[in-house]
């Protein structure tokens, strides 16, 4: 069952991000209801183009928790997962997805290449998607017409 509180922390995270300059996403992974790891996009202040929330935050849960798989945890992000991070959720075995907006242009859970459809994906998580989804585009366009 979903929390709407991880996703409140999520968006936390995708403020943070916001005030760094970072496109507004954020990211939290949760284990038997605790956060093990939580992130926001970190691209530009580290200079790395998969520093991406879901990527930090799944690192810095499977080192936390000691494994490569997260098996049992749910991620929430503020924002559809692209490919890399789509893989990166189904490589860690997450049980449940939970995202907040859409991402008709870069996503790649239910747009995009749907990675999780295919035939060569090895674990599919529970995907549940439009859950703050309001904010997440409200937060993300604002972001992008201030620098337009």
């Amino acid at each position: 069952m979903p929390t709407p509180a991880f996703m409140d922390m999520a968006f936390e995270e995708a403020r943070a991000a916001a005030l760094r300059g970072e496109v507004p996403v954020g990211c939290v992974v949760v284990a038997d209801g605790q956060v093990v790891a939580k992130a926001g996009n970190r691209t530009l202040a580290d200079k790395d183009p998969t520093a991406h929330a879901e990527m930090l935050a799944i690192r810095a849960a499977t080192a936390a928790l000691g494994s490569e798989r997260l098996n049992g945890c749910d991620l929430y992000v503020t924002l559809e997962p692209c490919a890399m991070c789509a893989a990166a959720i189904s490589f860690a075995r997450i049980r449940r997805l939970y995202y907040g907006a859409a991402d008709p242009k870069g996503g790649a859970v239910d747009n995009g290449v749907r990675f999780f459809a295919q035939p060569t994906c090895h674990h599919r998580p529970e995907v549940y998607g439009g859950m703050g989804e309001g904010e997440a585009s409200a937060m993300l366009t604002e972001f992008f017409r201030a620098r337009r």
